[in-house]
């Protein structure tokens, strides 16, 4: 009985650490930074490279109306939320901009990209400078309105599609 009783675990053990990468979702896509809109009137502050690796973006000349997910690949809450952020990004209202931080590498960040579904720009934050901005840990969720103010900032995974959608209503005023 020991025995049975330690192959099933030992079964459930190795099948529950297979693939990563959600099923039925179409393949993501490194996105070029140029699409992030920007004040360039602002040159200061903090500079990151995008994740297809042509261009930086200063963080603090990012316009708004914007929603700012930050995001690691060794995160299960990131990943948890990607469907809500999918399903946004479908609507076609509102932009969305990825930051990846505390990743090992840029390649590891571009695979998470393509796994997720992920069809928007991201930038990299290679030695964790935006700590200050918004902070330790992960997942966050900013929300740029129209004046390009931090309308609202969620700390923690987005829990569904509605609750996400009416943050972007209510914060943003874009109806969905």
């Amino acid at each position: 009985m020991k025995r049975i009783a330690a192959a099933l675990i030992s079964t459930l053990v190795l099948t529950s650490c297979g693939s990563t990468a959600p099923t039925n979702v179409a393949k993501g896509e490194v996105i070029s930074c140029t699409q992030i809109a920007t004040d360039t009137t602002k040159t200061a502050g903090t500079r990151l490279t995008c994740l297809d690796g042509n261009s930086k973006v200063l963080l603090e000349s990012i316009t708004g109306p914007a929603v700012i997910n930050v995001w690691g690949s060794w995160c299960i809450p990131c990943r948890q939320e990607m469907p809500f952020l999918r399903a946004l990004a479908a609507t076609g209202k509102v932009k969305i901009i990825g930051i990846d931080v505390e990743e090992a590498n840029m390649e590891s960040a571009r695979k998470f990209v393509v796994e997720q579904g992920m069809s928007w720009p991201n930038l990299y934050d290679k030695d964790g400078s935006t700590k200050s901005a918004f902070g330790m840990g992960v997942p966050v969720t900013w929300f740029l309105n129209s004046k390009s103010e931090v309308a609202y900032k969620h700390v923690g995974v987005l829990k569904s599609e509605k609750q996400l959608f009416s943050e972007v209503t209510k914060y943003l005023g874009i109806k969905l």
